[in-house]
């Protein structure tokens, strides 16, 4: 699903990261940890094509990113890649179903299309009641889930998630977790995960562990 080969990214006179090498496969749940400053959340941007290495490969579902141009990567992403941030994200003026059509209108689908796969997301994550509601009016809980909603809408093959419960409470935060699981169960998903918390990380099928922009363990 996602392969790595020999990644390095400088940003000056500082390397972030010195060669990672790693493979994840298809329906895995992969965190990964390190202190700060380890370059998790670089990683995570090239994974995702939001940033470049300045050496070694990425590939993603058999595709090598590496030698994709802007706008050919740029439709790539948003057809294969859903993104979970610590702070959802959401527009402010739109309501939780426009928020979630978005990723589809920008494929190009048309609007009735974008709507219905973005309804059918929300109510398979139990938001059906609250698809009017702009993020001003949901709870943290609900802002991550339609986030999550958001980055599923495409069917991409894969989410990342950056810190996606760093700014819940334990009873959400726990509810996302367990959702992410849910998820891989019953639609496959694959999951990368950039995370502080150990008991998220505990849980996954394997955790990547970074030190000064290495892996020391996979």
């Amino acid at each position: 699903m996602i392969q790595l080969e020999s990644i390095t990214k400088n940003f000056g006179s500082l390397q972030v990261l010195k060669g990672i090498s790693f493979t994840i496969e298809k329906g895995e749940v992969v965190s990964i940890v390190g202190p700060s400053g380890a370059g998790k959340t670089t990683l995570l941007q090239i994974m995702g094509t939001l940033d470049r290495p300045d050496s070694g490969q990425v590939w993603l579902n058999g595709t090598d990113v590496s030698r994709m141009k802007e706008k050919e990567l740029s439709a790539f992403r948003n057809r294969e890649i859903g993104f979970v941030f610590q702070f959802h994200q959401l527009l402010p003026e739109f309501t939780a179903l426009e928020n979630v059509m978005i990723p589809a209108l920008i494929q190009g689908v048309s609007s009735s299309t974008a709507r219905k796969s973005a309804m059918e997301m929300l109510d398979f994550l139990g938001l059906s009641s609250r698809v009017s509601h702009k993020p001003a009016e949901l709870s943290g809980g609900e802002k991550q889930r339609v986030a999550v909603a958001r980055a599923l809408v495409n069917h991409p093959s894969v989410i990342l998630a950056d810190e996606p419960s760093g700014s819940l409470d334990t009873q959400n935060k726990e509810e996302l977790h367990r959702l992410f699981f849910d998820l891989r169960d019953k639609l496959g998903q694959t999951f990368v995960i950039v995370t502080h918390d150990e008991d998220l990380a505990s849980k996954t099928d394997r955790t990547i562990h970074l030190i000064d922009g290495r892996v020391v363990s996979l």
